[in-house]
């Protein structure tokens, strides 16, 4: 018979419990101090340190909490001694000096740490250390927030990194401290940079033949890129956003599998465009997209913003094929036209699987078939056309949800796609109303449409309200019985 009240825990030997221990942030696990005189310090030696202060923070105790937060982080690091550090996450807001983060730093990267993740206010650490990108074991790097504290990059030496996200940076050098960034980095296999501030340089090449991951998006600013070329022949994943250049010179996506485009014009471009538009009058490119378009054709799933669809309507001469793309995802806004939409649906002749985030746009005569926005129908339909087989619809009614009138618009769409597109077999609406009604009158008014492409197509309205049904199986003339 077993003995149920064998402490099978404490039978455990330390470097398996230390292994439990990483799986709670060190806060946690400091706790576990209590139990007995053989857990005092064994959470100290655990090989993965993760320090937290910004969400346990209370207003009127931010001094005290700071300090006491900065004891206990200074007292686990003494206590581990020159134990290794595998990862060191730590996570702190104001109150924190830089005269107390640096030595923390300095202490895990002598102690071997290979991932090394920092969220630092930058009230008052505004610049790391340099030394950040001259270790020798680093494999995984991160740093933020958004706003977080700004990286110089002179001269980095990161031999065994393969994963680099920053969410702030400043090259010191412009494009010759971003060349020395990935050539400082051999093995590099991700690459996340995000608000980048390069609106000073004349020209950017990303070129590696390592990287697999790529995030390059780049801070607003009032300035376009003179010319961006991207060599990066193994690249599977690709996140773009940045103003549109003026040039793209050919490049190499040889290995692109899924890209998520969000190319835009500066603000004064885009009034210019706009004001030009409702005179119908011709616009000059500002910039031409057509060879970026043309490097990352070989995609199978593909992301477009709102601000990508009226780029490329201004600022692209053609949109080339796309043969092997299989899932769209279009970002709509009431303030941008789909004029764009109609030639890259013609331009998509393998495409399976259409989601819109949101169905309101600015309404123009220029989107063709694929909506009734000003009443125009053509008898040649790009809809009519169309191979998509699963429609998804989300943030249905979520912009404007007291607007009757707004939310009729969407519905007509929704039948319009409907009555035109030939091979529909799925079509979801994700409509998080709060009222369950809504649903409900969503559902009757697509049970009594009675003019479909497909006979087949089976329709969903879903939601995440905790007091409706979560899937509203809807029945119509297209389908005979229930549709679950």
């Amino acid at each position: 018979m077993t003995d149920c009240s064998k402490d099978v825990i404490n039978g455990l030997p330390d470097n398996l419990l230390c292994q439990i221990l990483s799986n709670l942030s060190t806060k946690e696990a400091a706790l576990t101090s209590l139990l007995s005189k053989r857990w005092r310090y064994l959470f100290a030696l655990v090989p993965n340190l993760d320090f937290d202060n910004v969400s346990s923070l209370h207003p009127e105790t931010v001094m005290e909490d700071q300090t006491s937060f900065i004891d206990f982080v200074d007292r686990v690091l003494k206590l581990r001694g020159k134990d290794h550090v595998g990862k060191f996450s730590l996570k702190c807001g104001d109150g924190i000096e830089d005269e107390d983060v640096f030595p923390w730093i300095s202490n895990v990267l002598r102690h071997g740490v290979s991932d090394l993740a920092l969220h630092v206010s930058p009230r008052l650490v505004y610049w790391l250390p340099s030394k950040l990108f001259a270790s020798k074991t680093l494999v995984r790097l991160k740093i933020g927030p958004e706003d977080g504290p700004r990286i110089k990059l002179r001269n980095v030496s990161l031999t065994k990194l393969k994963t680099l996200i920053i969410d702030s940076v400043v090259f010191a050098e412009g494009e010759i401290g971003f060349t020395k960034l990935l050539s400082g980095c051999p093995v590099l296999e991700e690459l996340g940079l995000r608000n980048l501030a390069w609106d000073y340089w004349d020209s950017c090449t990303v070129s590696s033949k390592i990287l697999k991951r790529l995030t390059l998006c780049c801070a607003q600013c009032d300035e376009n890129p003179k010319s961006v070329l991207f060599d990066i022949p193994n690249v599977v994943y690709l996140e773009y956003s940045d103003n549109i250049a003026h040039k793209y010179p050919k490049g190499n996506f040889d290995s692109l599998v899924e890209a998520r485009i969000n190319i835009r014009m500066t603000n004064d471009q885009k009034a210019n465009v706009r004001y030009v538009s409702d005179g119908d009058e011709e616009t000059e490119m500002v910039g031409n997209a057509t060879d970026l378009l043309m490097g990352i054709c070989n995609v199978k799933t593909l992301y477009l913003s709102y601000d990508t669809l009226e780029t490329l309507n201004f600022c692209c001469e053609v949109i080339p094929v796309f043969y092997n793309l299989t899932h769209l995802t279009i970002e709509s806004n009431p303030e941008v036209g789909w004029d764009s939409l109609p030639d890259l649906l013609k331009s998509c002749p393998n495409l399976e699987t259409l989601v819109f985030q949101g169905l309101l746009h600015k309404a123009t005569n220029r989107c063709g078939d694929v909506c009734l926005c000003l009443g125009l129908e053509k008898s040649l339909s790009s809809l009519s056309q169309c191979p998509v087989k699963f429609l998804t619809i989300l943030k249905f009614g979520e912009a404007y949800h007291d607007d009757d009138g707004d939310l009729n618009v969407e519905m007509e769409k929704i039948k319009h796609f409907l009555k035109k597109i030939p091979n529909l077999e799925q079509l979801i609406i994700y409509y998080n109303s709060p009222i369950d009604n809504d649903l409900a009158e969503v559902s009757s008014q697509l049970q009594m449409l009675t003019e479909v492409a497909s006979l087949k197509c089976k329709i969903k309205v879903i939601s995440d309200n905790i007091s409706f049904s979560s899937i509203v199986p809807i029945s119509s003339s297209m389908n005979s019985g229930l549709l679950l």
